[in-house]
């Protein structure tokens, strides 16, 4: 099966030896009979066709889905049109709120702050840690999407959108190395200096980033209609 990862950003400078966010994404779900070709869509890069590929995956940003990017609105089209077409797709962290935006939710800085670090996520009936670095949210969820997992900080966590779309608002693909980065690079200054040290007090806390891979590949590979 190949995925099409649509790239949104890039990581920081700092942390640019692992590469890419779509070699993150590579590694998380492996091999599992999947293939992967990436387009930057950040960098004017975008598919022909949505079946281009047999599934998307839309990756985190830097930048705010309701940014007035020229990039973003060719991409609010290619995430209707993959509704449209039923071709399944996935949305983590910013790909999360573009793909609500795009199908008729709202995306804002949320008033609450950030959330940094390792978060317990109730998701579809089953608790699921996951490192979270956002500040913006969905706040207000489109009307085809279902709320699948939430928190107190954060109401729409994950959603899914009949069988065609799944997100979720933390990054599975990161590691705890990778937080220490941008807690140590991104976040001084920026995030109140008592979450990044609580957040580095849980670096060496296990995560389920394997078991939240597992239902990424779930999903792609689901028999539709």
């Amino acid at each position: 099966m190949k995925i099409g990862i649509l790239i949104t950003g890039h990581p920081p400078e700092e942390l640019s030896a692992g590469g890419r966010y779509d070699a993150y994404f590579s590694r998380l779900l492996g091999e599992r009979d999947f293939s992967y070709q990436a387009w930057s869509v950040v960098d004017g890069e975008m598919p022909q066709d949505v079946h281009d590929a047999e599934g998307w995956l839309i990756t985190g940003s830097r930048h705010g889905a309701y940014e007035p990017h020229p990039w973003i609105p060719p991409l609010e089209q290619f995430i209707r049109d993959c509704y449209d077409a039923h071709v399944p797709m996935i949305g983590v962290c910013f790909g999360h709120q573009i793909i609500a935006q795009a199908m008729g939710g709202t995306v804002e800085k949320f008033g609450g702050g950030w959330s940094v670090g390792r978060v317990v996520y109730p998701i579809e009936g089953q608790n699921y840690a996951i490192n979270a670095w956002h500040q913006d949210q969905v706040v207000k969820k489109p009307e085809s999407a279902e709320v699948i997992g939430a928190t107190e900080f954060c109401a729409n966590a994950a959603l899914l959108y009949d069988d065609r779309i799944w997100t979720i608002q933390p990054h599975p693909e990161y590691e705890s190395d990778f937080i220490d980065g941008l807690i140590r690079h991104r976040g001084r200054g920026v995030v109140p200096d008592a979450q990044l040290d609580a957040a580095t007090a849980l670096l060496d806390q296990p995560l389920d980033n394997h078991a939240i891979a597992e239902k990424m590949a779930a999903f792609f590979k689901k028999e539709r209609a």
